[in-house]
């Protein structure tokens, strides 16, 4: 989900060969914004998380050797999730449960069905005890929906991005900064890579960037242990009995946590190699036809905005909130939600993130898509 890569999109080309702003005082732990001038405001530390494994310092990898040796190791870990690279037709049934407190929509369970054949594309159901149904056809480089709405709800979409595409590509991930550390998680050593967008970030010299993504990798089986694309949300792989597919190893358990609270439960429920299925299930219906192209999903994007005035200075501190939502093909930020509910301005962070127009992100012409977004909104307290 790092990568603006359309999922959908992806699968469907399998057979051509695959407001107001508030300023308050607040009294936080606070870090030099190195890289600014000498009088720049401190930033506020990442909150702690008993998920948040790299609390020391981080070795930054610099050297072509360090750094090829973190995307290898990345991309062992992702190689588990590229189930449709195995050219397997495959049956996977998955079950999940979410509880966000109404934050987000269709809380309740979820059963997601999935029928894969490397010569016809993807044809997957949803449906939801509370009402909500899909049914999605990927083949022909087109992607075909119909149910209860176009748009995919943010823990479907969620669901379905941790299980397929949770790690970005190690050519994405080469582009910009690399720190790793060593940490220590369920009583086993497990590697820890700090990605970020750009080469030069301005991280502490102790912990997590509040622009990091963190993935955390056993570096003996390369099986992705930790993810988390902001602070504030963390995601945990159990492979008890994970079911594997063509030497590729899923998770049994996934578990989502915002805030400290647990969100979402994935369990995958089934996985087993079929025979190929009936090519008229991958034909669209007239419905779908008539529809006209359904959105696919596409991975994450993230962007700071500042909120404050007038000159800045080392008597100033900058405290952000990660606001996490669904960017709807129109370009609406929809189920928008505070990854640092306690925050004084946590509320403000969720209300200006959502004035943001997204539109113009869009390539003119492209298919219509949805993704998640990560607006990190930073306020300036004196």
């Amino acid at each position: 989900m790092a990568e603006m890569v359309a999922m959908e999109a992806m699968e469907a080309t399998v057979d051509n060969s695959l407001s107001r702003r508030v300023f308050r005082l607040i009294a936080v732990s606070v870090l030099p914004l190195t890289g600014f001038a000498q009088n720049a405001p401190g930033i506020a530390l990442v909150p702690g998380d008993p998920l948040e494994l790299v609390t020391g310092p981080a070795h930054a990898a610099v050297t072509p050797q360090d750094r090829e040796a973190a995307l290898q190791l990345l991309g062992r870990a992702r190689n588990n999730f590229t189930l449709r690279e195995s050219q397997t037709a495959y049956h996977l049934k998955v079950r999940f449960a979410v509880d966000s407190l109404g934050q987000t929509n269709y809380d309740g369970v979820w059963e997601t069905d999935d029928l894969f054949d490397p010569q016809q594309g993807l044809r997957w159901i949803a449906k939801a005890a509370s009402g909500y149904v899909t049914t999605r056809i990927s083949s022909n480089g087109a992607v075909h929906g119909e149910g209860t709405a176009s748009l995919l709800p943010l823990r479907l979409h969620e669901a379905r991005g941790l299980l397929y595409d949770p790690l970005p590509s190690p050519a994405y991930a080469g582009r910009g900064s690399i720190r790793a550390a060593s940490a220590t998680f369920h009583g086993a050593l497990v590697t820890c890579l700090l990605l970020a967008r750009s080469l030069n970030p301005t991280n502490p010299p102790m912990g997590r960037g509040w622009e990091e993504n963190e993935e955390c990798i056993d570096p003996q089986s390369g099986l992705l242990q930790m993810h988390s694309e902001a602070p504030g949300r963390y995601v945990v792989y159990d492979y008890a009995k994970g079911p594997q597919l063509g030497g590729r190893v899923l998770p049994r358990t996934v578990t989502v946590t915002e805030a400290g609270r647990v969100v979402s439960r994935i369990s995958v429920e089934g996985l087993e190699e079929i025979a190929p299925p009936d090519p008229s299930l991958y034909v669209p219906t007239g419905a779908m036809n008539a529809a006209g192209e359904a959105p696919a999903m596409s991975g994450a994007t993230k962007m700071s905005r500042v909120h404050g005035s007038g000159p800045l200075t080392s008597a100033m501190t900058v405290r952000p909130v990660c606001v996490f939502g669904l960017v709807t093909p129109a370009g609406q930020l929809v189920e928008a939600h505070s990854l640092q509910p306690s925050d004084p301005n946590s509320e403000v962070a969720v209300e200006d993130a959502k004035t943001i127009d997204f539109s113009s992100s869009a390539p003119a012409g492209a298919s219509p898509h949805q993704h998640f977004v990560f607006v990190i909104e930073k306020f300036i307290s004196r």
